[in-house]
C-alpha cells in the first residue's frame, strides 16, 4: 500500500503540478466515503480520516458512544478504549475514537488512486477551460479528427476537441480526415467531460484576424479596420481608416500587386474581398461602400419610420451594378454603414419627388420655388416613359432638381429637429436636477406603478417628469397605467415642481424679514425731519395745543369726537380730500420691533362750506381758545 499510494501521490504532484493541499483534502473526504461503505456506516455519524504523507498510512476516527458492554463495535465503544484518545469521556458521552478497519489498507489504494486519476481529469480538464477562455475571439489550428453530417471534429493543442457546426463552416467547403484547419474560437462552455469549444470560419472576426495576421500596418495599429459586412463564401466589404497621416490604408491592405488580400481570399475558399475607405460623412462614406457602382447622389433622412435611412441616386447603367446580384450589394452597404439603402435610379428618384412636392402640403414652398423647373422635368420624364432616350442635358436637369429639392428637404429637417431640441431642452430646463438623479424604484410612486414605468424605459424620476410635459398620453397608453395610476403621477411630478418653490421661499423668508425690520430705521435715518420746516408752519399758538394733544398717546379719546355733530349742509359740501388744503401734520407711526401698533392720526378741525353769495368754496379751520372754547378762521 505504501509503495502505491506514495508513487501515486507523488506522481500527481510532480507530472501534473497539482496542489498538495486539494489533493490531500480529495484524499482524506474519499477515505471517509470508502469507510462509510464498508462497515455501513450511517450518515449522520461523523467520520474523520487522516492520511501520512510520508508512509502513506490512512487512520480513520469515528464518534462513538461510551458504554459498558459494547454490543456494536460500529456505533459503541468501551470507557476504558474511549479514555486511550479522550481522558475526560464519562459513560453515556459521546468520544472520537480510531476506528480503521483490519482490511482497509488495500481499499484506501484503490480509493486513492480512483481519487488522483479523477483530480487529474479535473485538473487537465480546467486547464484546459481556462486555456481556451483566453483564447476566445482568436484563430486557431488544429487537425480534422472525424466527419460527420454534423460538423467537424477538429484536435487541438492541450489534448482539447473542439467541434466546427455545419453553419459555421463556408459554404462549399470540403474536409477530409487529418486536414489541419484554421479557424475562429467563438464559444467555450464548461462540460462534464471536458470543456466544450466551438470553432467559426464564417465569423466576421475570422475575417479581422485573418487581415491583422496578413497585414502588419494592422496589427501594429497604423489602419484601423472600422467595420466589415460579410456573407461567407461570397462575398465581403471591409471599411479600414489610417491612424497616422501620409498612409494609404486601401493600398495596405490589398499589397503590392494584391498578394495580401489574395492570400485572405484563398483561405477563405475564393471569398471575395472589397476593401474601401472608411469616411466620417455617412454620404461619403455610403458613396463608397456601393462601389464598384458610380453613385450620383446620396441623401440622407435620419429620422424616417424605418429607421435612418439614405437615398443612393444611380444612373441606369449603374443601376444593377449598385445593387448587385440578387441584392448583394447593397445588403453588404447596409451592414457595413449601419443605415438602410434605398437604391433609385435618376428617372425614378425625379419622378419620386416630384410627386412627393404636388402631394405633400408641407412642402408647398419649395413647390412654389421650383415652378419654372417643373416642366421641364415633366417633360423629361414623359421622354423617358415613352421609351425616348434622353440627352445628357435632360439628366443633368433631373438630377439638379432632385438635389435641389432633397437639400431643402434636408435644411427644414434640421429646422424643425433644432426647434425640437430647444424646446426639449426649455422643458428639461424647468424640472429639477436632482429629478434626473432620483432612480424611479426610489420616488413616493407605488411600487407597481414604479415598476411597470421602470420597464417602459423610464430610469429617472426626471425622465417621467419630462414626459408628462411632452406628451403624458404616450404614459396612459402602457399596460398597467389607468385614470387613477395617472392620477398619483400627476400628483408626484406636481410635488416635485413645487419643491424647489417652496425651499426658495423658505429661504428668501427670513430675509424679507430682516429687511422689513430695518426700513423703517433706515428712512428715518436717510430721510430726516428739518425741524426749521416746521416750526416755520406752526405758529406758537399751535404747537401748545398739539402737544397737550399728543401727550396721552396710548389711550385716544374718542369722547371729543363723538360730541361733535356733523351739521346737515356739512352732508352736500365738498370733500376736503380734492380740494387743495393746507396740509396738517400727521403723527408718525412709532416703530416697534416685533409687534406693529396702530397709526396714531391727529385730528384734522377743517371744514368746507359753498358760499352762494360770492360764488366761491370757503375753507375754515377750527382752532382751540385758551378758556377751552373754539374759533373758525377763514
Amino acid at each position: 500500500m505504501k509503495n502505491e499510494f506514495t508513487l501515486a501521490f507523488n506522481e500527481v504532484l510532480e507530472e501534473k503540478g497539482l496542489p498538495k493541499e486539494v489533493i490531500l483534502s480529495a484524499l482524506e473526504s474519499a477515505m471517509v466515503s470508502a469507510y462509510r461503505r464498508a462497515v455501513n456506516a450511517s450518515t449522520g455519524q461523523q467520520v474523520e480520516a487522516k492520511v501520512d504523507i510520508e508512509t502513506g498510512k490512512v487512520t480513520i476516527f469515528a464518534e462513538k458512544e461510551v458504554v459498558e458492554v459494547v454490543q456494536d463495535e460500529r456505533t459503541e465503544v468501551s470507557l476504558e478504549e474511549a479514555r486511550r484518545y479522550d481522558p475526560d469521556a464519562e459513560l453515556g458521552s459521546l468520544a472520537l475514537v480510531e476506528s480503521t478497519p483490519k482490511d482497509f489498507g488495500r481499499v484506501a489504494a484503490q480509493t486513492a488512486r480512483q481519487v488522483i486519476q479523477q483530480r487529474i481529469r479535473d485538473a487537465e480538464r480546467q486547464a484546459q477551460l481556462d486555456y481556451y477562455e483566453k483564447q476566445l475571439g482568436e484563430i486557431v489550428s488544429g487537425v480534422v479528427q472525424a466527419v460527420n453530417s454534423q460538423g467537424l471534429t477538429i484536435g487541438l493543442e492541450m489534448k482539447a476537441e473542439g467541434n466546427m457546426p455545419r453553419k459555421e463552416m463556408i459554404p462549399g467547403e470540403r474536409f477530409r480526415i487529418h486536414d489541419r484547419v484554421r479557424a475562429l474560437v467563438a464559444e467555450v462552455k464548461d462540460n462534464p467531460r471536458g470543456p466544450q469549444i466551438i470553432l467559426s470560419r464564417t465569423h466576421r472576426n475570422f475575417l479581422r484576424r485573418l487581415l491583422e495576421n496578413e497585414v502588419p500596418e494592422i496589427y501594429h495599429g497604423i489602419v484601423e479596420i472600422r467595420s466589415i459586412a460579410r456573407e461567407p463564401g461570397e462575398r465581403a466589404k471591409v471599411a479600414v481608416s489610417a491612424t497616422q497621416q501620409g498612409i494609404d490604408p486601401v493600398g495596405a491592405c490589398v499589397g503590392m500587386r494584391g498578394v495580401r488580400i489574395q492570400a485572405i481570399v484563398r483561405e477563405l475558399h475564393d471569398e471575395k474581398i472589397d476593401v474601401i475607405e472608411w469616411n466620417p460623412d455617412p454620404a461619403v462614406f455610403i458613396a463608397k461602400a456601393i462601389s464598384p457602382a458610380r453613385v450620383s447622389g446620396v441623401y440622407l433622412n435620419e429620422r424616417a419610420a424605418g429607421g435612418k435611412t439614405a437615398t443612393v441616386v444611380v444612373s441606369e447603367d449603374q443601376l444593377s451594378l449598385a445593387i448587385g446580384r440578387d441584392g448583394q450589394n447593397a445588403r453588404l452597404a447596409a451592414k457595413l454603414t449601419g443605415w438602410r439603402i434605398d437604391i433609385k435610379s435618376i428617372s425614378e428618384c425625379a419622378s419620386d419627388t416630384l410627386y412627393k412636392l404636388q402631394n405633400d402640403p408641407a412642402l408647398e414652398q419649395i413647390l412654389e420655388a421650383e415652378q419654372k423647373v417643373i416642366p421641364q422635368v415633366e417633360e423629361a420624364l414623359a421622354n423617358k416613359a415613352s421609351g425616348r432616350p434622353l440627352a445628357p442635358e435632360d439628366y443633368d436637369l433631373l438630377i439638379r432638381f432632385i438635389d435641389r429639392v432633397e437639400k431643402r428637404i434636408v435644411s427644414r429637417a434640421e429646422a424643425a429637429r433644432k426647434v425640437s431640441e430647444d424646446k426639449l431642452a426649455e422643458l428639461r430646463s424647468s424640472i429639477p436636477a436632482q429629478a434626473f438623479e432620483t432612480n424611479i424604484l426610489d420616488s413616493d410612486l407605488p411600487e407597481h406603478i414604479s415598476i411597470i414605468l421602470q420597464e417602459a424605459g423610464f430610469e429617472t424620476l426626471g425622465d417621467l417628469a419630462l414626459q408628462m410635459k411632452k406628451n403624458s398620453d404616450e404614459i396612459l397608453r402602457l399596460n398597467g397605467i389607468g385614470p387613477k395610476a395617472m392620477q398619483t403621477i400627476e400628483q408626484v411630478v406636481a410635488s416635485l415642481e413645487a419643491a424647489p418653490e417652496a425651499e426658495a421661499e423658505a429661504e428668501a423668508g427670513p430675509v424679507e424679514a430682516e429687511v422689513e425690520a430695518a426700513a423703517p430705521e433706515e428712512i428715518i435715518t436717510e430721510q430726516p425731519v428739518e425741524a426749521g420746516a416746521v416750526e416755520a408752519e406752526l405758529t406758537a399758538e399751535e404747537v401748545a395745543p398739539a402737544a397737550q394733544e399728543e401727550a396721552p398717546a396710548e389711550e385716544p379719546a374718542p369722547a371729543a369726537e363723538s360730541e361733535e355733530e356733523v351739521p346737515f349742509d356739512a352732508l352736500f359740501s365738498l370733500a376736503t380730500n380734492i380740494l387743495p388744503v393746507e396740509p396738517v401734520e400727521e403723527e408718525e407711526e412709532p416703530v416697534t420691533k416685533g409687534k406693529k401698533k396702530g397709526k396714531k392720526k391727529k385730528k384734522k378741525h377743517v371744514q368746507v362750506e359753498y358760499d352762494p353769495e360770492s360764488d366761491q368754496t370757503v375753507v375754515t379751520r377750527k382752532r382751540k381758545r385758551g378758556d377751552d372754547g373754539w374759533d373758525w378762521d377763514v
